[in-house]
């Protein structure tokens, strides 16, 4: 079981705006591909055969920022049981120092591989990510 799950994300100079630190886009698919590998690593085998997710809503919240070369560590989990086919999945992104610079609430839907619907996310799935 993996309740939280961390992964590092070094800035390189495509990530990079013309305020010259790492572009807001980027921290959005930083957010994903966080959730993403949580989801490689812990649901079961079967489970990633018939399901996968999609997002439906992000709310971030950007308190501070990196450049190129610098690193940010994310911390994810799944904040709360299903509620249908949804749920909510936070993230926090801290610099090498601690501090605080990204975080998301991201309300995800888990669709069927085979039919593309919805599906309930029963908590079987659920479980290998709480607590």
């Amino acid at each position: 079981m993996i309740t939280r799950f961390t992964k590092t994300f070094t800035a390189e100079p495509l990530h990079i705006d013309e305020l010259g630190h790492v572009n807001n886009s980027v921290w959005v698919q930083w957010i994903q591909d966080l959730a993403t590998s949580h989801w490689s690593a812990a649901a079961d085998p079967q489970h990633q055969e018939q399901f996968f997710w999609v997002v439906i809503r992000h709310e971030i919240d950007y308190r501070a920022n990196i450049a190129a070369g610098e690193s940010a560590v994310g911390t994810t989990y799944v904040a709360d049981g299903a509620k249908g086919a949804k749920t909510l999945r936070m993230a926090e992104f801290v610099n090498e120092e601690g501090k605080s610079l990204v975080s998301a609430c991201t309300t995800w839907a888990m669709l069927d591989r085979e039919s593309g619907r919805l599906a309930r996310v029963r908590p079987e799935v659920l479980a290998p990510f709480r607590d």
